[in-house]
């Protein structure tokens, strides 16, 4: 008969209350975000039979909608605004929306590396590293490692993500550096 220590039936049923909570919040929604209803009306609108009773739906639907758009309650964007928004917020974290990362298509198009150049460069808190790249982003060293030359205006840059939503900066043809986007 084996023996068992002491609270060892114990941490296997509290590791099992936290493997079964956690586990539905790493299950992916694949189901699409609901139509906005002012979209909804206009597509109830080809239901109609009668021609003209449909060509005035849709005429009084279509001016709804744009009521709705110039009030700012529905905003239209295509793939590339949505690739262009996706590139400026590298580094954060938006995956419950589904035009930055929630859905089948987008997951497709993730930027999985971000090449660009450094806007400036300083160095802070005992010799790391914060730097602002073209588009405004601003990214600080998080680690230890510390680079033979300060980087410059003008350097390339890659930035990519690590693991555990990390990411990684190669400058200047330097070794890496851990770094977190700060704004």
């Amino acid at each position: 008969m084996a023996m068992q220590r002491p609270g060892s039936a114990m941490l296997a049923g509290a590791c099992a209350l936290i493997v079964l909570g956690v586990s539905p919040a790493f299950a992916k929604d694949k189901e699409p975000p609901p139509t906005p209803a002012q979209v909804q009306q206009v597509y109830d609108c080809r239901a109609i039979p009668d021609t003209a009773a449909r060509l005035a739906c849709f005429d009084r639907q279509v001016a709804a909608l744009q009521q709705a758009e110039v009030a700012r309650d529905v905003n239209f964007f295509d793939r590339a605004s949505a690739q262009k928004a996706r590139r400026g917020l590298f580094g954060f974290t938006l995956r419950d929306l589904p035009f930055f990362g929630g859905g089948d298509d987008d997951d497709k198009e993730q930027i999985q590396r971000l090449e660009t150049t450094v806007a400036w460069a300083r160095r802070y808190d005992y010799d790391k590293i914060r730097f602002e790249i073209e588009d405004g982003a601003v990214w600080a060293q998080t680690d230890q490692t510390i680079l033979p030359r300060e980087p410059k205006t003008g350097d390339k840059v890659s930035i990519y993500p690590g693991v555990m939503g990390s990411y990684f900066a190669e400058i200047g043809g330097q070794k890496r550096i851990r770094v977190k986007r700060e704004r």
